[in-house]
């Protein structure tokens, strides 16, 4: 994906007039386990959970920064924006799912297949808020891909944005009422959030961000003057296309989740 996003921005300097280059949250402490032990080093968990990606981000940063302005010529600051929105876009944003499923370890108590969740597998303790969270807000971005593709081709008649002219106003409707039903579904199903409103509202959200992040998308291929962001996936594009609705969903979520859902909606 970041092979791609790079691609995206060469193909954008091409066709402008600017020279080619040549070239979470902070944790609240750390979790001990019950003798007072640290748990074994996780590489994902602890690099991403653990705060470590701010550093990351802000180290990789330093130095594109760097190598931009000792290259050859004048750097353009046209340049080093695009470059530091690739590492906000593929760096930065795709851990917040690291962080909706690792860093929401409250156990989803009323949710009736953690009950009966083998041992061997985890047991309940593997249902956590985070496990939940992730299903719901994956299977309601797949609903709201698909009842907009489907509505859209049954009724639209009227074009949501230029940015993408195969999009309407009656397919993104239909995609909004889908991600809703679904959240409200899964979450009578998997009895989180308890809420109906709020599994409403994270409906809402999880649309919004699977919307925001396809027309992002299509407006970065837009500049670059591009179909497809690749053509890994024969018949489909890219990883980026395919994967786009997922960039700022998981941001939301989670956002959603930390600081506005009473008790994690347990």
């Amino acid at each position: 994906m970041a092979l791609e996003t790079a691609s995206l921005v060469k193909s954008f300097h091409c066709l402008s007039t600017d020279p080619e280059p040549d070239h979470i949250s902070q944790s609240d402490g750390r979790n001990f386990d019950s003798e007072g032990h640290l748990p074994p080093f996780n590489p994902v968990k602890n690099c991403l959970y653990l705060g470590q990606i701010d550093v990351g981000v802000t180290s990789a940063a330093f130095v594109v920064a760097m190598a931009l302005l000792l290259q050859r010529g004048s750097p353009r600051f046209s340049q080093l924006s695009s470059t530091m929105f690739g590492l906000f876009y593929c760096g930065y944003l795709p851990c917040f799912w690291v962080k909706l499923r690792s860093g929401l370890n409250a156990p989803a108590l009323n949710t009736r297949i953690g009950a009966a969740w083998p041992i061997l597998l985890g047991g309940q303790a593997h249902w956590t808020v985070g496990l939940v969270a992730s299903l719901i807000t994956i299977s309601s971005i797949i609903a709201a891909d698909t009842y907009a593709f489907l509505g859209g081709k049954a009724f639209g008649r009227t074009p949501l944005t230029q940015i993408s002219p195969k999009k309407t106003w009656e397919g993104a409707f239909a995609g909004l009422i889908g991600c809703i039903a679904t959240c409200v579904v899964l979450s009578r199903i998997l009895c989180w959030p308890k809420s109906l409103f709020c599994a409403v509202i994270f409906g809402f959200l999880n649309f919004f961000g699977s919307l925001f992040g396809d027309l992002i998308e299509s407006m970065i291929k837009r500049d670059a003057g591009v179909k497809d962001s690749g053509s890994l996936i024969p018949g489909h594009g890219g990883i980026l296309d395919r994967l786009d609705s997922y960039i700022f969903t998981g941001a939301l979520a989670y956002s959603f989740i930390k600081t506005i859902l009473p008790l994690y909606g347990v």
